[in-house]
């Protein structure tokens, strides 16, 4: 039985191999009678776009390259100290670098401390003033506290350093008809928590020096709350205006309350934007330098007693052993400088995936 050889049809109106309408090359059927035939969808990008393109990537790239060489720089700097201390520059609480016993052991106790106690009090504040702008405010009080936030974020530190010192530590630490100061307050009340203990204090005596509980991790940690509190409700704001109108309206229609709106809605969509803003919060706090310079009394001892007098921390230790420093004293200070920045750029990184995984991260990417 002979074999019968097919020849290809010959291209018709572009329809055949290497027409328009088979870019591929193959053949393609025809399209049946009253069907569109299949068009290849092409955006159409001008010049403009172009160079929005290449500015954001250069930005992109910019700022990595950026932290990339204060990294670089900031190890270069230490290498000489790293040497020297080794791994007992994470475990010495002492601060003598041109005798050879230095290590950072106190003052990072001493800035997870602060940065802890003022993200204690910031995000309760934080959270309970984005939910007023984003639920409750009218809309035309909303932009003005909007603008007092942002306002309150771009408020020098030595401000907030000098309110605290001049301002809230005398009030704090005032005993008058109306009650005992709050530091004292918390010593005679929650003395039994070892954090909230004063060593030889006794809160109880009327005629004890109030020293005792002046220049403390608290104080100190109730200053960087107010500077970190504008920041973590300006992420949380955001997030909170994002949730779902559906989502609220079906809330409502099942009989919710405002309240309970918030709670079964706004709450667990902004969960991420919460975490997110605390963790920003906390990175800031970490790093903060002249407020708890001009609060604390420095002591290179861990202190974790956070109402005792005496307290320190990485940024306020660069700040007061910079101007006297040795050429090996300044690279000891720059291997603590290099511990800070990468603690500050874990947390922040770690924020930045939270967010990018919440819902409201994954709402505001679409």
């Amino acid at each position: 039985m002979a074999a019968t050889v097919t020849a290809p049809l010959p291209p018709e109106d572009g329809g055949g191999p290497g027409g328009p309408d088979d870019p591929g090359g193959t053949v393609q059927p025809p399209p049946a009678e009253g069907e569109d035939a299949p068009r290849r969808v092409k955006a159409s990008i001008g010049p403009d776009d172009h160079v929005f393109r290449l500015l954001a990537r250069a930005g992109g790239f910019t700022v990595l390259a950026v932290m990339s060489l204060v990294g670089v720089f900031l190890t270069y700097q230490a290498w000489q100290a790293l040497q020297v201390a080794g791994w007992s520059f994470f475990t010495t609480s002492e601060w003598n670098p041109d005798s050879g016993v230095f290590g950072i052991a106190a003052v990072l106790t001493g800035t997870v401390l602060i940065a802890l106690v003022a993200v204690v009090i910031a995000v309760p504040l934080a959270v309970g003033t984005a939910l007023y702008i984003s639920e409750y405010a009218p809309r035309g009080l909303r932009r003005t506290l909007v603008s007092l936030v942002d306002l309150m974020a771009a408020v020098p530190s030595v401000v907030y350093g000098i309110w605290g010192l001049f301002l809230l530590q005398p009030e704090l630490l005032v005993v008058g008809p109306q009650g005992d100061g709050l530091p004292r307050w918390l010593a005679t009340y929650a003395g039994w928590i070892p954090i909230f203990r004063v060593d030889g204090f006794d809160p109880r005596d009327p005629i004890a020096a109030g020293t005792a509980l002046t220049s403390s991790t608290f104080i100190a940690g109730i200053v960087v709350a107010m500077m970190v509190t504008p920041i973590a409700c300006s992420v949380m704001r955001e997030v909170f205006s994002q949730a779902p109108a559906g989502e609220r309206e079906g809330a409502y229609a099942l009989g919710a309350t405002k309240w309970g709106m918030i709670r079964t809605v706004v709450l667990p969509f902004g969960t991420g934007g919460i975490i997110g803003g605390t963790m920003l919060g906390l990175g800031r706090a970490l790093g903060e330098t002249i407020g708890v310079y001009l609060i604390i009394s420095p002591v290179f001892e861990i202190q974790t007693h956070i109402l005792e007098n005496g307290a320190n921390s990485v940024s306020a230790l660069i700040a007061l052993r910079y101007g006297e420093a040795s050429p090996f004293a300044i690279s000891a200070l720059m291997a603590a400088g290099l511990a800070l920045f990468l603690m500050t750029l874990a947390v922040n990184f770690v924020a930045s995936s939270i967010i990018a995984r919440s819902r409201s991260g994954a709402a505001s990417d679409a």
